[in-house]
């Protein structure tokens, strides 16, 4: 529960920066999907009610009670994840839904938060100065677990996302050159196998497409390419909402998910995209300076690690909508539609909270 010392201790100010840009998205939503059917924005209002009222109950958990059972919640959703690839809803060619009465979602997005949890929890009992080779093993598996079932759904986007907690606890923990060298083997090989044996046609197509979307602009280079016109077209001040053409014609795809922020740059223009990208990288930098302010190793884990898994998203999703990266499906917290993408933002941050809020009792 929460007393009065730590209700005054909250970071109001973090959860006002996650009301706003959850509020932005809506409006991004609204616009690019207003003529569709299935309310999206709709769904992400209730989404967003959904995911506030479970923020505020992880702010009356105290997260050492929820990292102390972190190991169980990460066998529960193995087995979750392992289920889905026989019982799972297929949706835009992956194996990962689940569908519960008149709402449905990914529990591959909430077990990004139980990685997480379970990775503070190992951490946090690690007291050397460099990050020994034993526990990069132990942390690598425990990520590689859930990354492999996510892939074999396949939801390549989503297990990329995994990567990023992984790299935020080696960093923090310290890597020496072994441990460094050894990464980089890994990743080379693992890159090698995928290529060969696991990557399929269209996936292979996309990575090739990020050096010249030019050569296929009807099939895999489509979505780039519409992209940067939706962007460029939108010059300083935009087109105004809900009159961007290339969204309302329907020649930009995944509009309301995966390309958003083409919206935002085609209908707001280049000052529509400096304001969110202001309340954004302010969301984020109150976040990462959070992080000196916990008072023990799994709280200073967590809230670092919440940071890196945001910020790896917004980048990757920007730089994927520019052409700077393949199409991988992953959307950005908070402006994408996505009711189990905006739930587990909304967890990770409240984790974050958490932590702060609790820094007095916590030492």
């Amino acid at each position: 529960m929460i007393d009065r010392v730590q209700l005054r201790e909250i970071d109001w100010v973090l959860i006002g920066l996650l009301l706003v840009n959850s509020v932005i998205g809506i409006l991004l939503i609204y616009s690019s999907s207003h003529y569709q059917n299935g309310n999206f924005y709709v769904k992400q209002i209730i989404w967003l009610l959904i995911s506030l009222g479970v923020l505020f109950l992880v702010l009356s958990i105290d997260y050492k009670l929820l990292v102390g059972f972190s190991p169980y919640l990460y066998v529960l959703f193995l087995l979750l994840l392992g289920g889905l690839l026989i019982f799972g809803r297929v949706i835009s060619g992956a194996k990962s839904w689940i569908h519960l009465a008149i709402i449905g979602g990914q529990p591959s997005e909430l077990a990004k938060v139980v990685v997480l949890l379970v990775l503070a929890r190992i951490f946090s009992e690690f007291q050397r100065t460099y990050l020994s080779l034993e526990f990069a093993a132990l942390s690598g598996a425990v990520v590689f677990v859930p990354v492999a079932v996510i892939a074999v759904q396949p939801d390549l986007g989503t297990a990329v996302c995994f990567l990023p907690l992984l790299l935020a606890s080696f960093l923090l923990a310290g890597m020496n050159r072994k441990t460094l060298a050894l990464l980089l083997i890994i990743t080379v090989v693992s890159g090698f196998v995928g290529w060969n044996f696991f990557l399929k046609d269209y996936q292979k197509q996309r990575l090739t497409t990020l050096v010249n979307p030019g050569q296929d602009p009807r099939g895999s280079g489509y979505h780039v390419l519409q992209s940067k016109i939706a962007i460029g077209s939108g010059g300083l001040a935009g087109k105004g909402f809900k009159k961007g053409t290339q969204i309302q014609l329907r020649f930009l795809p995944a509009r309301h998910t995966d390309f958003i922020f083409s919206v935002l740059g085609e209908e707001f223009g280049f000052l529509g995209v400096f304001i969110v990208l202001l309340t954004y990288f302010s969301l984020l930098a109150r976040i990462f300076r959070s992080v000196g302010k916990s008072r023990d190793r799994a709280g200073m884990y967590i809230v670092f690690m919440a940071a890196c898994l945001l910020t790896f998203q917004f980048l990757f999703n920007v730089m994927m909508i520019v052409g700077l990266f393949p199409i991988t499906g992953i959307p950005i917290p908070l402006l994408s539609y996505g009711g189990s993408s905006l739930l587990t933002t909304f967890v990770a941050v409240g984790l974050v909270v958490n932590v702060k809020m609790r820094r007095f009792v916590n030492v």
